[in-house]
């Protein structure tokens, strides 16, 4: 039976129900395409929920969105809202601004409400989600460090460093930090044009202005940013025309004194594929790691998040369960808390420890392998080509010491080993031993792509 989506709070019938479209595409469409191609549809002006019009901000994109989504938007108003007839998609037209500034895409948002930070009149307007703040953002020592540096880019007044460097893993973080940024420099300087994109988009634009032969305004609306940030930038290994015009945006934009965040899945020195003259300017920033979250920290997420649902009861049990078992990112953690509240809303049940291991059943089946010291060992010696008796040796050669300290370090992160029980599997070591190889690997990975390439590939591999 399809709910009735309108509700006499002054939003109409037809935005509640394009929230609710989005919220849908995001999850079947998944985050990345959902954020490249579908999260800049805006829905136009009107209520007509008969025949809906939807925009974006190039004939790029919305030939894009005709071709691959068309069908499932049709298909998506009417779960919602059965008297659709048609939807259109069509280009939303420029507004008159500025010479070589471009206008830009409405803005990204997950609400009906306005954006509460916006550029000002003939400025960049940037894509941003309205959720991702630096107050929604829940601090531990994983992440700490970058927040701190996040909210000094942010900050009014002269640019303390420039470019900032996030790296970590999938979902712990970078994007949200990336949105903060954005939000709290807007705020404090409304008219500054600022640009958030991610380095496909970055490439997909690119190469679309050189085929239109125009890419002069494509290098004016970047380079002419005052906050340029750049998200994902691993896509752009490999792709030598977008890593020149990407090495010069980055020149222009740090010899302006402006600011300027890169984001990516590992440090500068690990990112195989990209120019060494890329990585060279990166590296003269701030580079900071966001660490793997802990369970502490998961647990305040949903916390956090539960307390921003007053209508919502979740029990204690529920987010232990959730913090415990979810542990691949942060991002995956508040799915998993999503899709148990909708469906208690849906179906009308209560929340308790066997509706969410029912309702998740899928995804805590794929959280549940156990990661043994043992199968640390075996892979490691197999990728080092090393025999197991070399890792418990008292060898101190580099070429058996440093993936012993590896497979510690892999030991460490993902069983719940004691620091003397991972020590006595490795010949007898203390605890001591342990924590040096641990925060060994960890400095190591920032500085040492090799190291960092060989933990990338352990983890892939114990983790897939």
């Amino acid at each position: 039976m399809t709910q009735s989506v309108g509700q006499d709070d002054g939003v109409s019938e037809l935005a509640r129900a394009w929230a609710r479209v989005r919220a849908n595409l995001r999850r079947s469409a998944g985050a990345r395409v959902f954020d490249h191609w579908l999260a800049p549809i805006a829905l136009a002006d009107g209520d007509d929920c008969v025949d809906v019009r939807l925009t974006l901000p190039s004939a790029f994109m919305t030939n894009w969105v005709k071709s691959h989504y068309a069908d499932r938007l049709v298909h998506e108003f009417r779960a919602v809202l059965p008297g659709v007839r048609s939807v259109a998609i069509d280009t939303a037209p420029r507004a008159v601004v500025a010479p070589v500034v471009l206008a830009a895409p409405a803005p990204t948002v997950t609400s009906v409400a306005p954006p509460a930070a916006v550029a000002g009149e003939g400025a960049e307007r940037p894509a941003l989600d309205e959720r991702l703040t630096f107050d929604r953002f829940v601090v531990d020592a994983s992440n700490m460090v970058a927040l701190n540096a996040a909210q000094a880019l942010a900050a009014p007044g002269p640019v303390r460093f420039s470019p900032l460097f996030l790296h970590g893993g999938t979902g712990q973080g970078k994007t949200h930090l990336m949105n903060a940024i954005a939000h709290q420099f807007l705020a404090a300087r409304p008219g500054a044009r600022v640009m958030l994109m991610s380095a496909e988009r970055f490439m997909f634009e690119f190469v679309a202005a050189m085929r239109a032969r125009d890419t002069f305004a494509f290098k004016a609306r970047l380079r002419g940013c005052d906050l340029l940030l750049i998200d994902d930038l691993q896509f752009i290994a490999g792709k030598d025309v977008t890593q020149d015009e990407f090495f010069h945006t980055v020149n222009e934009i740090m010899a302006a004194g402006k600011r300027l965040v890169i984001a990516a899945d590992r440090a500068p020195q690990a990112l195989d594929g990209v120019e060494p003259r890329i990585l060279g300017r990166l590296a003269a920033g701030l580079v900071v790691d966001i660490k793997p979250s802990s369970p502490e920290l998961r647990r305040a997420v949903l916390a956090r998040r539960v307390a921003e649902m007053p209508d919502m009861r979740v029990p204690a049990d529920v987010l232990d369960l959730l913090a415990e078992r979810i542990t691949s990112s942060i991002r995956e953690l508040e799915g998993a808390l999503t899709r148990v509240t909708a469906y208690a809303m849906l179906t009308n049940q209560p929340i308790d420890l066997a509706f969410a291991t029912q309702t998740l059943g899928d995804m805590l089946r794929g959280h549940q392998r156990r990661v043994t010291i043992d199968q640390i060992q075996k892979l490691v010696c197999d990728h080092f080509e090393l025999k197991p008796l070399d890792l418990v040796s008292a060898r101190r050669a580099r070429a058996v010491a440093r993936p012993r300290q590896i497979a510690m370090y892999l030991s460490k992160r993902l069983t719940t080993r004691s620091l003397p029980e991972i020590g006595r599997k490795f010949g007898g070591r203390d605890h001591s031993t342990v924590i040096h190889a641990v925060r060994r690997i960890e400095e190591l990975r920032d500085s040492d792509r090799e190291v960092d390439q060989a933990v990338h590939i352990l983890l892939g591999q114990l983790q897939g």
